[in-house]
């Protein structure tokens, strides 16, 4: 405004001076490998409804995908033979490509028999149960269904507001456990901006506790008044 209009260049200048509200930040919910497998193993997998979920869940924690990632995914993003990846499509259509686990890899390829999903196919791979793409607000309602039956056995996912752009945060939290430096992570998120990534740095509570842990205590200063300390008193009567 101030180019375009000099004349209201104080103006300018007051907007600008106007400080930027600051709200309270919540502390990122996560979960931990043990609460992920808790999850995973809840799932009923003889039924066509648990092999998609456990496909689903499990391939949002190997890649850390964004909710649209994995409801835009593809059978053709998949390779199921080594080296095993898959194709993920970002914010502005950023393509970037993750690795996939062994056990991942086969559990697609058995979910994808199942549901006789072409592998070159541009079909969608997780679908509802009207054989439609699933939505952002879908994998929501499956997050908390898993959530729902993993919690008697885990009561502290209770505590937890999990949803599920916490997958992809308990990816980040388990990668930088590992010890992958945090522009590997940034790379493998697909983060556009590093700052991005390195709030996750402090978030882990135990790697916290492990880091203070390291430090030894600063020593406690003696109160005893110096009348009363025998060595300074012989080194008076020295004198």
């Amino acid at each position: 405004m101030a180019s375009r209009n000099p004349e209201q260049l104080s103006l300018a200048q007051q907007v600008l001076g106007i400080p930027f509200k600051r709200a309270p930040e919540r502390a990122i919910d996560y979960l931990e490998w043990e609460e992920i497998d808790a999850i995973l193993k809840a799932i009923d997998r003889t039924t066509s409804q648990g092999t998609r979920d456990y496909a689903l869940l499990a391939t949002m924690f190997n890649t850390g995908a964004r909710v649209q990632e994995i409801v835009d995914l593809r059978a053709s993003d998949l390779q199921l033979t080594r080296p095993f990846q898959v194709r993920l499509f970002g914010k502005g259509k950023k393509e970037r490509y993750c690795p996939l686990w062994p056990q991942t890899a086969a559990v697609l390829r058995s979910f994808s028999k199942e549901q006789d999903l072409a592998l070159r196919s541009d079909a969608r791979v997780f679908l509802n149960h009207r054989g439609v793409p699933l939505t952002r607000f879908g994998i929501r309602y499956i997050l908390a269904r898993c959530l729902a039956r993993a919690s008697p056995d885990v009561p502290n996912l209770r505590k937890k507001r999990l949803h599920p752009h916490s997958m992809r945060h308990s990816t980040a939290i388990a990668l930088l456990k590992s010890g992958a430096d945090l522009s590997t992570i940034s790379h493998y998120l697909g983060h556009a901006n590093l700052n991005t990534t390195n709030r996750y740095a402090k978030v882990d509570l135990e790697m916290k506790r492990k880091a203070i842990a390291l430090v030894k205590p600063v020593p406690r200063q003696s109160r005893t008044p110096w009348s009363k300390d025998p060595t300074v008193l012989a080194w008076l009567e020295s004198l």
